[in-house]
């Protein structure tokens, strides 16, 4: 991708498909660019379970055939990528870094904000536990609170209120390995929740209040955002899977034949499905007998995914947020797709819900519109703007800042296990 820079690859490792859309940055100098997308590829995932590597070597095998596929759809080499993480071993705590303004006259500069987002970094994590991400979420200068961007303020004391993101550092490195095994680089990691909200949520959703819900194979992603601000994270360990798994039980069918009756079939709100309405299982799969009402397939949908959703609930609660979001709750992920999930969403969040589809993007990709997607393209519009920073005179205060990267050290020593 050296030769076509201007290639910007999303990596989405998922538990049950992994995804890569590649967006081609255009645009004046000195503007923010705009992304045109020009190819998505997805592929089952093999050897991942919850988001955690189950076997490193069906991982780098299901990888390998995302990007050699991806190659040959957009005619370049893809060397980098935005790689996503999610599973339920990510967790996050608040913290509060404190310093001293470094200059005599008491102005203070990007080297000071640093400083306190690194003291920030400094909270008691533990042992086995890595830093992904700190969050700057608002700053105070000597006493004066809520203040989004201090560079040029003068003052003593420089607070910073953060959110600190962790991982299990043993899944971090199998998960790294993995992608360095098929010969790309990784750009940085970046939490799928933050990716996803970069592509579906629009400015003034953040400012509101806003929860984005990704409803994956086997993991449910959520986070809340208010005043621009990241306000809670959570991985929960149970997706679209679980709701797939529950007919299979229920109906006796094998989990194949249970899964095209849920995508063809089933519906999350069971009052609106006729009594008399019966399916016939030979229609599915020439393997099974019988018929059922599809009353109670929607009925065993709807037990599943209402668990889900309250504890979704249970999450906004922690947040304080129950009931309280202006802006709402946004559908994504494969999950979202299933018939009625809003309208149950709407009842049982007791707040607006809609589906969320990629902004700030132009595209001839169908895909682009796939509900799926929508973390893949938050990575390389997370890359889109974190370039941009890069190459830019001073970072935004008011984006994300990704402080503890794989180091070149790790890179370097992942790399050298490469056979």
């Amino acid at each position: 991708m050296s030769s076509h820079g201007e290639l910007i690859a999303g990596l989405d490792i998922g538990s049950s498909k992994i995804r890569m859309i590649v967006g081609q940055r255009s645009g004046e100098e000195g503007s923010e660019k705009k992304i045109n997308i020009i190819g998505a590829y997805e592929t089952p995932a093999e050897g991942i379970h919850k988001g955690v590597i189950t076997s490193i070597e069906d991982a780098v095998v299901s990888i390998t055939r995302v990007l050699e596929n991806m190659e040959r759809i957009v005619g370049h080499s893809i060397e980098q990528a935005w790689v996503g993480i999610s599973g339920s071993h990510i967790i996050s705590q608040e913290s509060r870094g404190v310093i001293a303004v470094s200059r005599h006259d008491g102005e203070i500069d990007e080297g000071d904000v640093a400083r306190a987002i690194e003291a920030a970094r400094t909270v008691a994590t533990p042992s086995n536990y890595e830093i992904l991400h700190v969050i700057p979420r608002n700053f105070t200068i000597d006493g004066q609170t809520n203040i989004k961007d201090p560079v040029g303020m003068t003052g003593i004391r420089l607070e910073v209120d953060s959110l600190i993101v962790q991982g299990i550092t043993s899944q971090i490195k199998n998960l790294t390995k993995c992608v360095y095994r098929t010969g790309l680089d990784i750009e940085d990691l970046v939490v799928a929740s933050l990716a996803s909200s970069q592509a579906v949520l629009s400015n003034r959703q953040k400012e509101l209040g806003v929860a984005v819900l990704d409803i994956g194979g086997t993991t449910t992603n959520v986070i809340v955002m208010e005043d621009g601000d990241v306000v809670h994270q959570a991985v929960l360990p149970i997706g679209a899977d679980h709701v797939t798994s529950d007919i299979a039980i229920g109906l006796r069918i094998s989990i194949d034949a249970a899964e095209k009756i849920k995508l063809k079939y089933g519906t999350a709100l069971a009052k609106n499905v006729d009594k008399n309405d019966h399916i016939s299982f030979e229609e599915i799969d020439l393997s099974e007998q019988g018929e059922v009402p599809r009353r109670y397939i929607a009925q065993i949908i709807e037990a599943r995914v209402e668990e889900i959703l309250r504890k979704v609930d249970n999450e906004l609660e922690k947040a304080h947020r129950s009931g309280m979001l202006p802006s709402g709750v946004v559908l994504i992920g494969g999950g979202a797709k299933l018939h009625g999930m809003v309208e149950l969403a709407k009842k049982v969040l007791r707040l607006p819900v809609s589906l969320g589809y990629a902004q700030n993007i132009t595209s001839s990709v169908d895909k682009t519109q796939d509900l799926s997607y929508m973390t893949a393209i938050g990575l390389v519009l997370w890359g889109n703007q974190a370039l941009g920073h890069r190459n830019g005179r001073r970072f935004s205060l008011s984006k994300f800042k990704s402080v503890a990267d794989v180091s070149d050290k790790m890179r370097k020593w992942l790399k050298s296990l490469v056979p």
